[in-house]
């Protein structure tokens, strides 16, 4: 199968990984070359990694990374299969993006977005065939997660559906179908989780240590609140906390002050080096 992803991001080039490794033929897109070519040192370091483990041929690595074509043009991927975007977090962009495609790409071309709650149906819209449109949001890091949240949107068709839940397991994924609805399903339950982990932390009830550890060893989760936060970006940690609040209204989606403070700081979590945690 012919996968097409746009962004070479770290979901992007997770995503463009994953379909990779299950012996799909698969371009990443991105309009920056310099996006593409750290793209491509951070997948060949992670499937070297996966392999290591596996006690794969190390040779294997490269023919895995050599499935991949690193593009600049959005028209190469017009003969796609299916189409994962996964760019900035944007509707008015997305939007864009989904228009241009609907008119380059082949008509049995499925078009979905991995994005973690923007409207999936607003997207099917400016696609002009909005029932070959729907959600396919992964979870970081993309190669190790099993899940994707398959959002239906309200013109999705039946057999869009089926096709993009035939093609999560073909990669080894499992596959839970969700309506289109602000954050989707696993995100709304998560965020309140989140935000409470913050407001106790910023009121200094315990460390953030203890906070996290006690998570971990009373409900059994393999890694705590604070931790995953910086996993996830805390940037992207208060535009969903953000979107969520807008979308319902609902106090328990407000962003707490000390999210705001350290995401002002330029402390993103992970990827910036320092969150609530620092990193080599």
């Amino acid at each position: 199968m012919k996968i097409g992803v746009l962004g070479a991001g770290t979901m992007g080039h997770g995503i463009a990984q994953a379909f990779a490794m299950s012996g799909h033929e698969v371009k990443l897109y991105d309009i920056e070359p310099v996006s593409l070519e750290k793209a491509k040192k951070s997948i060949e370091k992670s499937i070297a990694k996966i392999h290591e483990k596996q006690g794969e041929d190390p040779n294997v690595t490269g023919q895995v990374v050599q499935s991949i074509e690193f593009v600049t043009d959005i028209h190469q991927l017009s003969d796609s299969d299916l189409i994962v975007e996964a760019i900035i977090e944007q509707m008015a962009i997305k939007k864009k993006v989904f228009h241009q495609l609907g008119e380059i790409c082949k008509e049995s071309t499925i078009l979905a977005s991995n994005t973690s709650g923007l409207s999936v149906t607003e997207l099917g819209a400016a696609s002009g065939r909005p029932d070959q449109v729907v959600g396919m949001h992964f979870f970081n890091p993309v190669p190790l997660m099993k899940l994707v949240e398959v959002v239906k949107a309200e013109e999705t068709s039946d057999e869009t559906l089926r096709f993009v839940r035939e093609t999560i397991e073909s990669i080894g994924k499992e596959a839970i179908t969700v309506l289109d609805s602000p954050l989707f399903v696993v995100n709304r339950i998560l965020v309140p989780m989140l935000n409470e982990a913050m407001i106790v932390y910023g009121e200094g009830l315990a460390s953030k240590e203890d906070i996290d550890r006690g998570m971990m060893l009373g409900t059994n989760q393999p890694i705590g609140p604070l931790a995953l936060a910086d996993l996830i970006g805390l940037d992207t940690l208060q535009f969903v906390c953000e979107t969520l609040f807008t979308e319902t209204g609902d106090s328990k989606y407000r962003v707490p002050l000390i999210l705001k403070k350290k995401v002002r700081a330029g402390h993103y979590g992970r990827k910036s080096g320092r969150g609530f945690y620092s990193y080599d």
